[in-house]
């Protein structure tokens, strides 16, 4: 739904401060991490591993942080943002190591 608004309403203004790129990044990637975050909420109701828990939060998390500091810079033209991404991003890393964790303790 993002995307589709950033492609559609935002596209002109995304093009023309150049962020349109950026926007696309962040819709991808709160995309995946959504995937993730609902693989990881069906495993719960499966497997019994605290990494689980884990891995939703630092996926949420990353989600928020990442994406959300990217759709801002791309709306507001607020630069710093751009310097707590990564912290976004580290939490989704984070996050699939616990995921990766939780499965093989499963197995």
């Amino acid at each position: 739904m993002i995307g589709a608004f950033g492609a559609h309403a935002l596209r002109g203004l995304l093009e023309k401060t150049g962020r349109l790129d950026t926007f696309e990044t962040a819709v991808k990637y709160q995309m995946y991490h959504t995937l993730a975050l609902l693989a990881v909420g069906l495993l719960l109701f499966r497997i019994e591993q605290p990494a689980l828990q884990v891995a939703a939060w630092c996926f949420f998390l990353g989600i928020l942080i990442f994406s959300g500091s990217l759709y801002t810079l791309c709306l507001t033209g607020i630069t710093w943002l751009g310097a707590i991404t990564p912290i976004g991003g580290t939490f989704m890393i984070i996050g699939w190591g616990a995921l990766f964790y939780a499965i093989l303790k499963a197995l």
